[in-house]
């Protein structure tokens, strides 16, 4: 018999509605037999069957949920099964020549959770967030490429939030062929070098590929200023839509760099057609501002996630706004501003109150084109809110 949680009184309710996580503070016992990482029945405090998940007291989230079938076994059939849905899901993706980029397990909002997984061309990187999937990794990337038919998956939890689980951070090749140094994917037709070992979360931002033609919509013809460029991937979208030149904005050298072969991959010049400028984003912005020298069409703002946790939310707010604000006053006449943020503790309704304000302090009034979030592969459950991380505006900014 499997070893039982059981809930405080009160607490059943989240659990009956499916969320996924049961935070230790709704916990009345935990079963001394089980192991962390282990299977365990939920059960609410008069002993009734609620959910099966696993185990891990080190974790404020003591529990992360996997079924709500009474007597489902946990075992490798159910791994598969679920495995198999998430890669259905992806079918029409995985149909489309133009992209071999994609997320194709998204953790509790394909009812994984701690799992995640992208799919760079023939290759697979996995994303182990905790301890019950770091006990089973193993197994699962076996089943991936088995059901994928990619060659290969490296492993990139490297994430700073597998401390909470008490885990050290890991990363390398895990299964089968090992990748190149980049691999080349293709988004829509544009081509992309990826590097899976040491670019930035998996490699590449597969969560932005329907905003970027969203974005590329407005760049025709027009002087574009990509900030926190990364590399390059708005930039090539907007030279595809006309746009007259792009500013590439990064703090890392290296990032601009690879940006750079990815413009000349796609048939473009960096030396005539962009520039690329390595520093502080917040900074370059306040000085080209004071100089009033520079002037954009088109603003993209798409920086790194700015709150970390719920005591960084205030800090964060207060980038997003100096950035914000500062962009604005870069635009011209009717310019475009394009602004983003992934983190997840900012709501879109508050992130829409801040490019408010700083629609304040830039005295210009400012109007929503088009409210933006992650794409269709990275999928929010209705049972898991928290899965809605990134949201995005495109504004257009009048003159003062």
């Amino acid at each position: 018999m499997t070893e039982a949680v059981v809930l405080k009184p009160g607490r059943e309710k989240p659990v009956r509605n499916r969320h996924p996580w049961i935070f230790s503070g709704g916990i009345r016992s935990l079963p001394a037999g089980a192991a962390d990482g282990d299977i365990v029945d939920v059960r609410a405090h008069d002993g009734q069957w609620l959910a099966a998940g696993y185990l891990n007291r080190t974790s404020q989230i003591q529990v992360r949920l996997l079924s709500w079938k009474q007597n489902e076994a946990i075992d490798d059939a159910f791994w598969r099964r679920k495995l198999c849905a998430a890669i259905a899901r992806r079918a029409g993706l995985a149909a489309d020549p133009t992209t071999t980029a994609y997320r194709l397990v998204n953790g509790e909002n394909d009812y994984l959770p701690g799992l995640l997984v992208d799919r760079y061309d023939r290759w697979l990187v996995l994303q182990a967030g905790t301890l019950g999937i770091e006990r089973r990794k193993q197994q699962i990337a076996e089943m991936l490429l088995e059901l994928s038919g990619c060659v290969g998956v490296v492993e990139r939890s490297d994430h700073s939030q597998r401390r909470e689980e008490g885990l050290q951070p890991v990363s390398g090749h895990l299964l089968g062929e090992a990748p190149p140094a980049r691999v080349t994917i293709r988004e829509t037709g544009h081509a992309f070098l990826v590097d899976l070992a040491g670019g930035q979360k998996t490699g590449y931002y597969t969560d932005q590929r329907a905003n970027r033609q969203r974005v590329a919509a407005y760049c025709g013809d027009g002087q574009v200023l990509n900030g926190f460029a990364y590399t390059g991937s708005f930039a090539v979208y907007a030279l595809a839509a006309g746009a007259k030149n792009v500013t590439n904005l990064d703090a890392s050298v290296d990032a601009l760099k690879l940006g750079e072969e990815n413009l000349q991959r796609n048939g473009y010049d960096p030396e005539k057609q962009t520039e690329s400028i390595a520093g502080d984003v917040f900074q370059i912005l306040r000085d080209w501002q004071r100089e009033a020298e520079r002037r954009f069409d088109v603003v993209i703002l798409d920086p790194p996630k700015f709150a970390q946790s719920k005591r960084t939310v205030d800090g964060a707010l207060r980038g997003y706004k100096e950035i914000n604000l500062q962009a604005m006053r870069l635009l011209r006449p009717d310019g475009i501003l394009a602004t983003f943020s992934c983190s997840g503790l900012v709501s879109a309704d508050l992130f829409q109150k801040v490019i408010f304000g700083a629609a304040v302090d830039a005295g210009r009034p400012v109007q929503i084109l088009e409210w933006l979030q992650q794409g269709a592969d990275h999928p929010v459950a209705l049972t898991f809110p928290e899965g809605a991380y990134l949201k995005g505006l495109i504004c257009r900014v009048d003159e003062a």
